[in-house]
């Protein structure tokens, strides 16, 4: 997986000359994940100088020369292998139409004062659950880095999460509570409990972006 700032990201990444680089590299499936218009709305925040403008998956390329060809598009490019744990399969089509849905990737990095496997643990036995019944998450994928490519700085994990497309504004969409804002508290606070307790609540990055797959 890749971190991506630039100029005109929404346009260079669908470029069929870029598309055709990637293959040559090696690439065939091509996961593009981009702020777009679509997305314009939507809540954002990070740690990052720069917010990110796209992150892009590649399956069994080298990742160097994958690198190589997303800086012809890219001005920043930052490289991560990842374990992939798909908790919640998304709907998918890989013809390059964008997903029905707000896909935020959220970028996590783990506390300090908590080792690795009890951070893997509370995140993915004990918070998964609650994600999952707290949110209309109709698509939740969870990536957990193993190495960093070069120099790109540490991050622990990756994780995109699909919410319906109104969830881009109204905030019972995105958490499907039915307009009602008792459940929307009551929700919210469970949620915010369990994000709090594997340091997900702080030095997190959120990415809203519009979700597009490429068979290359």
């Amino acid at each position: 997986m890749f971190l991506l700032w630039g100029d005109d990201l929404a346009t260079g990444l669908h470029d069929p000359g870029l598309h055709e680089r990637l293959a040559a590299a090696g690439v065939r499936r091509l996961q593009v994940n981009v702020d777009d218009e679509p997305v314009a709305a939507a809540m954002r925040f990070g740690e990052f100088e720069a917010s990110v403008g796209a992150i892009v998956s590649t399956w069994d390329a080298d990742p160097a020369a994958v690198a190589d060809v997303l800086r012809t598009v890219a001005t920043t490019v930052y490289g991560y292998a990842v374990d992939e744990r798909r908790r919640l399969d998304p709907p998918e089509a890989w013809d390059g139409s964008r997903a029905d849905a707000l896909a935020n990737v959220a970028i996590l990095r783990r506390p300090e004062q908590l080792p690795r496997e009890e951070w893997l643990r509370i995140w993915m036995v004990d918070h998964t659950p609650v994600a999952i019944r707290t949110q209309a998450t109709f698509g939740y994928v969870q990536n957990v880095v193993t190495e960093p490519l070069g120099d790109a700085p540490r991050v622990d994990a990756l994780v995109e999460e699909l919410f319906p497309s109104a969830g881009i504004t109204d905030m019972h969409a995105f958490y499907g509570s039915g307009g009602d804002d008792v459940e929307l508290n009551r929700r919210l606070t469970e949620l915010m409990a369990s994000v709090g307790r594997f340091g997900a609540g702080e030095n997190l990055e959120l990415v809203p972006s519009s979700r597009y797959l490429y068979r290359l």
